[in-house]
């Protein structure tokens, strides 16, 4: 689980970064940032999160 949210945030960031070579309208590239930025949270909050919170010391 904590791989996969690696692996998807670092993939958000590469759909951002890529956005300045998909696009060359500035509304475009926003909207391709905003899907990068999507899946980085998602992979933030959505997977490393509960991979952190599955094993946390307050649970022990």
């Amino acid at each position: 689980m904590l791989l996969a949210g690696i692996v998807a945030t670092f993939a958000g960031f590469l759909i951002s970064i890529l956005s300045l070579t998909l696009s060359s309208s500035v509304g475009g590239r926003m909207v391709i940032v905003l899907i990068g930025m999507i899946v980085s949270l998602f992979g933030i909050i959505g997977l490393i999160n509960k991979a952190y919170l599955k094993d946390a010391i307050w649970k022990k």
